[in-house]
C-alpha cells in the first residue's frame, strides 16, 4: 500500500474532474451545496435540540405541565430566546434529512455514470484495453479484472467519497457548534491547585484521543485485508465464468475434478483472507463497541458531581452529556469511520492503479508503431521491428510491399510470429517500431471469431449497426457459407457463443467478410475448425462472390495457398530474429 501523502492525491485526481473541468460541473457542484447547506441545516437543528433536551428535562423536574405541552407542540419563551416545539423541529428535520439522502444519491449515479463513460472511453481508445492485456503484471492489483474496476470499484467510489467527505464536514461543523455549549456547561474544576475551565471539553478530547489511537493500531490491517479480499474476490468469479464458457471443452476432456480443485483452491483464499477480515473486525469491533458502550455514561459520571451537588439541574446533566456525546463522537469521527475508510483507500488505489495502466497502455501505443491508412491502396510494412512483449525480436528492420490483385498465404513454422505478423498488419500491435501502411477497406477474420452477446442478426453484422444490412442479404450469406439452418433465427437472443460450434463461427467470420464486401480480407487460419472440403468452399464463395478482394491468410495446411498467388514465408529460428521471404506460389502437382 502506498503512503497517505500519494493516496490522497490519487483520491483528488479521480474526484477533481467531475467537480473542475467535466461539462456536469455546474449541476455537481450545485447539488454538492445542497447536499452540504442541508446537512449543516442539520446541525443547526442538533444545536436547537441541545437547548430544546435542556428546557424540556427541567419542565419534567419541575412538573410544569404547561412548559411541558408548550416545548412538545408550540414554542417556548426561554432565557436564550424563542424554542419552537419538537413537533416543528422534527417535521423540518426528517424533510431536510429525507432531501438529503436523495439529493446524495442523484450526485452518486450522475458522478458514477460520468466516470464509468470517462474509464471505458479511456480503457477501449488506442486499444487501452488490449495493451494491458498483454503486459499486466498477474500479480499487480488494479490492471486484473477491469470489468470488476468499471462495475464495482466505480460505483463504491462514489458513494464512499460522498459518504466520508461529507460526514467529516458534518462532524467538523458539529465539533465547533457543541464545542462552546461544552465549554460553558462545563464550568471549571481545580486539580493539584490548577484551575482548568471547560474541562469537558478536555475530557472528550483525550477520550476520542485515545480510542482513535487505539483504533488505528487495530484496525490498520484491514486496508490491505479489503484490498485483497477484492481480488481473491474477482479470481473466483472469473474461475467460474471461465467454466461456463467452455463446457463442452471440460466435459470433454472429463475434466470437472480438475476444474473443481482449481475452483476449491480459488474458494480457499477467499475463505482464508475473509477470516482474516473476521478476526481483525472482531478485534475492531470490540473496541469500538466498548468505546461507544462506555461514551454513552462517561460525561454523565464526570458530570454527575456538578449536579448531586445542586449547581446543575437534569435538564442541564443532560445537555452537558448530549454535548459531550457530540463533542465526543465528532472526534471520534475517525474511530467510527475506520473500517469504511480501509475499504475506500483499497478502491482508490485499485482505480489508480488500473488509470495509470490506461494512460501507461495509450502512451505505449502511440510510442512504437505508425500504423495508418495507405493512399495508394498498397500493404507496406518499412522498416519494421516486431518485437514481443518481453523485447524478444521477431522481425527486424524488414520492408514489405503488397498490391490489390495478388493474394497472398503467409506460413511459418508454430511459434515463428505468424498471428503477430497478422496483429501487425492490422494496426493493433503495440510492441515494434516502423512504419505500417494499412489498405483502406480492410477485413480481418481471426481464428476465433468474436461472438458477441445478442440476436444472431446483432452477431452477423457485427461491428456494424444492425440496420446496416437487410434480413435478405444476411440470410443469403448464412446460406453461402453453409449455415442455411440459421436463416430463420436472425431475431433469436440466444448464448451465441455456446449455442455455435467453432467451425460454426468460423464460417460467421466468412459470412462477416461476405456483407462488409471488403477490398482486402486478412485470414489468420480462419478455416482451421472446420474441414478441407468446407475449407475449399469457403475460399471459393470468397473468390466468386468478391472477385476483386486481396486475399492474405495465414495457414498451416497446404490446400489453402491454391487460392493465393504469393507465398510470404516468416522464417525464424527459436532465440533468432526472424526474415520475410516472398516467393510464386507452386501448383500441387495433381494425384494419379
Amino acid at each position: 500500500m502506498r503512503g497517505i501523502g500519494p493516496f490522497l492525491k490519487d483520491a483528488w485526481r479521480l474526484t477533481r474532474p467531475y467537480f473542475v473541468t467535466s461539462e456536469e460541473r455546474w449541476a455537481a457542484r450545485g447539488l454538492l451545496a445542497a447536499i452540504i447547506a442541508m446537512n449543516l441545516t442539520l446541525v443547526g437543528l442538533s444545536v436547537v435540540l441541545s437547548f430544546w433536551h435542556r428546557e424540556f428535562y427541567n419542565a419534567l423536574q419541575e412538573k410544569d405541565w404547561k412548559a411541558f405541552l408548550q416545548l412538545l407542540f408550540l414554542y417556548r419563551r426561554t432565557p436564550i430566546g424563542l424554542l419552537p416545539g419538537f413537533c416543528e423541529v422534527a417535521v423540518v428535520y426528517i424533510a431536510l434529512y429525507v432531501y438529503s439522502v436523495y439529493i446524495n444519491q442523484l450526485l452518486q449515479i450522475r458522478w458514477r455514470r460520468w466516470l464509468t463513460r470517462k474509464f471505458l472511453n479511456e480503457w477501449m481508445s488506442d486499444r487501452a484495453y488490449y495493451h494491458i492485456s498483454l503486459t499486466a503484471d498477474p500479480a499487480a492489483v488494479g490492471t486484473d479484472n477491469p470489468d470488476q474496476r468499471v462495475a464495482e470499484d466505480l460505483r463504491d467510489f462514489t458513494d464512499n467519497t460522498l459518504s466520508l467527505s461529507l460526514g467529516l464536514l458534518s462532524n467538523l461543523v458539529s465539533l465547533f457548534s457543541f464545542v462552546s455549549i461544552l465549554w460553558g456547561l462545563s464550568g471549571s474544576v481545580t486539580l493539584f491547585g490548577i484551575v482548568i475551565p471547560g474541562y469537558m471539553v478536555w475530557v472528550a478530547l483525550g477520550y476520542a484521543a485515545i480510542g482513535t489511537w487505539l483504533t488505528h493500531l487495530v484496525g490498520r490491517p484491514l486496508s490491505i485485508l479489503s484490498f485483497r479480499q477484492q481480488r481473491v474476490e474477482a479470481d473466483f468469479r472469473y474461475a467460474l465464468v471461465r467454466v461456463r464458457e467452455n463446457m463442452e471443452n471440460i466435459a470433454l476432456y472429463h475434466g470437472e475434478e480438475e476444474e473443481g480443485v482449481t475452483l476449491r483452491e480459488r474458494f480457499a483464499a477467499v475463505i482464508a483472507n475473509w477470516r482474516q477480515i473476521m478476526t481483525r473486525t472482531k478485534l475492531l469491533n470490540t473496541l469500538t463497541g466498548t468505546y461507544d458502550q462506555v461514551a454513552g455514561i462517561f460525561p454523565i459520571v464526570v458530570a454527575a458531581p456538578r449536579y448531586f451537588a445542586g449547581s446543575m439541574q437534569l435538564g442541564g446533566l443532560v445537555q452537558t452529556a448530549g454535548a459531550f456525546g457530540q463533542v465526543q463522537g465528532s472526534m471520534s469521527w475517525f474511530v467510527a469511520s475506520y473500517a469504511q475508510l480501509a475499504v475506500w483507500r483499497a478502491i482508490v488505489e485499485r482505480l489508480a492503479t488500473f488509470h495509470r495502466a490506461i494512460l501507461k497502455a495509450q502512451a505505449e501505443t502511440h510510442g512504437g508503431f505508425d500504423p495508418a491508412t495507405s493512399t495508394d491502396g498498397n500493404l507496406r510494412l518499412r522498416d519494421v521491428t516486431m518485437t514481443l512483449p518481453d523485447g524478444t525480436k521477431l522481425l527486424e528492420g524488414a520492408d514489405l510491399l503488397l498490391t490489390p490483385g495478388h493474394s497472398v498465404v503467409v506460413t511459418g513454422r508454430s511459434g515463428a510470429g505468424k498471428t503477430t505478423l497478422f496483429r501487425t498488419l492490422a494496426g493493433i500491435w503495440p510492441f515494434g517500431s516502423g512504419e505500417v501502411r494499412i489498405p483502406p477497406r480492410s477485413f480481418f477474420i481471426p481464428q476465433r471469431p468474436y461472438v458477441p452477446l445478442g440476436t444472431l442478426r446483432h452477431v452477423i453484422a457485427y461491428p456494424n449497426p444492425i440496420g446496416s444490412f437487410s434480413p435478405e442479404d444476411m440470410a443469403q450469406v448464412l446460406r453461402d457459407v453453409g449455415l442455411g439452418q440459421f436463416c430463420n433465427r436472425l431475431d433469436n437472443d440466444d448464448n451465441w457463443p455456446m449455442r455455435l460450434s467453432m467451425g460454426e463461427q468460423q464460417r460467421l467470420g466468412f459470412a462477416r467478410a461476405l456483407l462488409a464486401k471488403p477490398d482486402w480480407i486478412f485470414l489468420d487460419e480462419a478455416t482451421a475448425s472446420v474441414d478441407p472440403e468446407a475449407e475449399e468452399e469457403l475460399y471459393q464463395t470468397l473468390k466468386h462472390r468478391l472477385p476483386d478482394a486481396t486475399l492474405v491468410s495465414i495457414a498451416h495446411r497446404p490446400s489453402v495457398a491454391a487460392f493465393h498467388d504469393k507465398r510470404l514465408s516468416l522464417a525464424r529460428q527459436v532465440g533468432k530474429t526472424g526474415t520475410l521471404v516472398t516467393s510464386d506460389v507452386v501448383p500441387e502437382p495433381a494425384g494419379d
